[in-house]
C-alpha cells in the first residue's frame, strides 16, 4: 500500500459527477503528488467537477478519451468504482505492473477513526443519513461519506482518533477493499436482492461482494443483520464479529444477546426494553422497506447510548431522501413522487406498495437492464397501477413483453400501458398528467438504470423534477 503520495505520478481514471473522482484528485492533490485525471466525458459535461479543481496546479485533465500511455507511464491508477474491472485500459496497467486502487481503499488504509459501514442492495442511502443524523444529534465530529455522493477522500482531512465516520457503501466498493482486508468497525447489511447482474457473473457473486464488509472485522467488532431476510441472516455463521439482529417481526426468536431492534404492537423496541422507542405511525418515512432502515439506525443508536428521547425527536422528523420516494408536492390535484433511485424491480414493488391498494398510481417506469427479472413487477404493476409510461431502453422492453403475456388482451394492454419507447422526461410527465385525475399519484420509479438517457439517476430525478414544474405551470390560471 503506497501511503506516501508526494512527487508521485497518479492517474485518477474517471472524474464523473458523483464526487469520488473529485475527491480522490483532491487528496493527491494535497498530498503533493502530479495528478493527471481522464474521462470519457467531455469537459462540458464535466464543468461542476472541473470548476472544484481548478485551484490545483499539479492536476492535468486529459478529457473525451483516455490514452494508453496514461496507463502504463504512471506510478499508480486510482480508478473510480463504476470503471468495469475488464476495462482495456487497466489489463494495460496490469501488464506494466502499475498499482491500481480506489478511493475507498486508500481510505480504509488511512482513516483514523472507526467506520460504520452500511449495504444493502435498498436502503441504504436512508440509513446512512438517519445513522448520521442519529449519532451526530449527540456526539462530535460525526461525517457522513461514501456511495450517497459524498467522497470519503473529501473528509479524510476533518477526521482525527476522536471522531466517527459513517460510509455507504455499494457493492462495487466493497469489492475494492478486499485486497486491503478491511472492514468497518460496525458493519450493517440491510438485504440483499439480485442487482448489477449485468456485471456480476450471477447473483451469488454480487452476494459475495456484500459479505466482504465483514470478512475483515475482528472480534470486538459489530455486524449487524436483517433477521428477517434468509441470506443476510445466514452471515452469522461465517462472522468473527459480535452479531446483532434487527427484525420487523417481535423479539421471541432471536436469542438475547443478539437482540437488537425490533417491532411489536405497532411501536419500535430494542432489546428487553419496556419503553418503546417510537410508534409506526409517527414516522414520516412511507413504506414497509423503510421500517428496516429505521430498525437498523436504531440498533446503532442503541450501540452508541442515544437515549430514547433523542432518538425519538430526530426519527420523527427525519423525512424522505432527495430521489428515494421523495413528495415534490401537489399539482393540478396530483401528487408526484420522484422515486428515482429505484433501480431494481424489487424497489419499485415496495414503492407501490407503499401507497396501499388503491389503484391510483400514475407509474413512469422503464430503462436499461442490469440482468435483473420483471415478472414480479409485472404482476404488482397489473394489480397496483391504474397508467404505466415507459421511458425508452431494453428493461422497458422486457418489462412490457412480461405485462404483455400476463394480460393477453390488447385492449387491456392497451388501456394501462399509455407511453412507450419515451425519449425524454418532459413528454413522460405530460403523458402521466393527460393521464391522471384528481387525487392521482404520479410516481417516477424506474426499475432499471439510467444511462441511455441520462448522465445517471440523479438527473433522471432532476429532469423529472423540472418538467413536472414546467407543465404545471401551462396549466396554472
Amino acid at each position: 500500500m503506497i501511503k506516501n503520495f508526494k512527487n508521485l505520478k497518479v492517474t485518477v481514471m474517471g472524474l464523473g459527477l458523483h464526487g469520488g473522482g473529485v475527491g480522490s484528485a483532491e487528496f493527491l492533490a494535497r498530498q503533493g503528488a502530479k495528478v493527471l485525471v481522464t474521462d470519457l466525458k467531455s469537459a462540458q459535461k464535466l464543468k461542476l467537477s472541473l470548476n472544484y479543481l481548478k485551484k490545483y496546479k499539479n492536476i492535468q485533465f486529459i478529457l473525451g478519451q483516455h490514452r494508453s500511455e496514461d496507463f502504463s507511464e504512471t506510478d499508480l491508477i486510482i480508478k473510480n468504482p463504476a470503471i468495469d474491472p475488464d476495462s482495456r485500459y487497466l489489463d494495460i496497467a496490469k501488464k506494466h505492473n502499475i498499482p491500481i486502487d480506489t478511493d475507498i481503499g486508500i481510505f480504509f488504509e488511512v482513516c483514523p477513526c472507526p467506520i460504520i459501514g452500511i449495504t444493502g442492495s435498498k436502503g441504504k442511502s436512508t440509513t446512512a443519513v438517519l445513522v448520521y443524523k442519529l449519532l451526530s444529534s449527540r456526539l462530535d465530529k460525526v461525517y457522513l461519506a461514501g456511495n450517497i455522493r459524498i467522497s470519503a477522500l473529501s473528509e479524510l482531512k476533518k477526521l482525527n482518533k476522536k471522531s466517527l465516520c459513517v460510509l455507504e457503501l455499494s457493492s462495487w466498493q466493497l469489492d475494492d477493499i478486499v485486497s486491503h482486508k478491511k472492514s468497518p468497525s460496525i458493519a450493517v447489511i440491510l438485504n440483499l436482492i439480485p442487482d448489477h447482474l449485468n456485471r456480476y457473473k450471477n447473483f451469488q457473486a454480487y452476494v459475495d461482494a456484500k459479505k466482504s464488509i465483514f470478512h475483515y472485522q475482528k472480534k470486538k467488532d459489530f455486524l449487524i443483520l436483517n433477521y428477517d431476510d434468509r441470506i443476510v441472516k445466514s452471515f452469522e455463521n461465517e462472522a468473527r464479529s459480535k452479531v446483532i439482529f434487527f427484525s420487523r417481526n417481535s423479539n421471541k426468536t432471536i436469542p438475547a444477546q443478539n437482540l437488537g431492534a425490533y417491532i411489536k404492537r405497532g411501536s419500535f423496541y430494542y432489546k428487553n426494553e419496556e419503553e418503546p422507542i417510537i410508534k409506526i405511525n409517527d414516522l414520516k418515512l412511507k413504506g414497509e422497506h423503510n421500517l428496516y432502515n429505521v430498525l437498523a439506525a436504531i440498533t446503532i443508536a442503541k450501540l452508541y447510548h442515544l437515549p430514547n428521547k433523542i432518538i425519538r425527536k430526530v426519527i420523527k422528523n427525519f423525512s424522505a431522501q432527495k430521489g428515494r420516494l421523495e413528495y415534490i408536492g401537489r399539482f393540478l390535484s396530483i401528487k408526484f413522487y420522484n422515486d428515482t433511485t429505484a433501480t431494481i424491480p424489487d424497489a419499485v414493488i415496495a414503492a407501490i406498495k407503499s401507497f396501499g391498494n388503491k389503484k391510483k398510481i400514475i407509474l413512469i417506469a422503464g430503462g436499461q437492464d442490469k440482468n435483473l427479472n420483471y415478472k414480479d413487477l409485472s404482476d404488482v404493476i397489473i394489480k397496483g397501477v391504474k397508467k404505466l409510461i415507459l421511458i425508452n431502453g431494453n428493461a422497458s422492453e422486457k418489462l412490457y413483453q412480461e405485462i404483455k403475456i400476463s394480460l393477453a388482451s390488447k385492449i387491456k394492454l392497451a388501456r394501462l400501458v399509455v407511453g412507450k419507447d419515451i425519449n425524454n422526461m418532459k413528454e413522460a410527465v405530460k403523458i402521466a398528467v393527460n393521464a391522471a385525475n384528481k387525487g392521482d399519484i404520479v410516481l417516477l420509479s424506474p426499475g432499471a438504470a439510467s444511462f441511455n438517457l441520462f448522465e445517471n439517476e440523479f438527473d433522471r430525478g432532476e429532469q423529472f423534477i423540472a418538467a413536472i414544474k414546467e407543465i404545471t405551470q401551462t396549466h396554472v390560471p
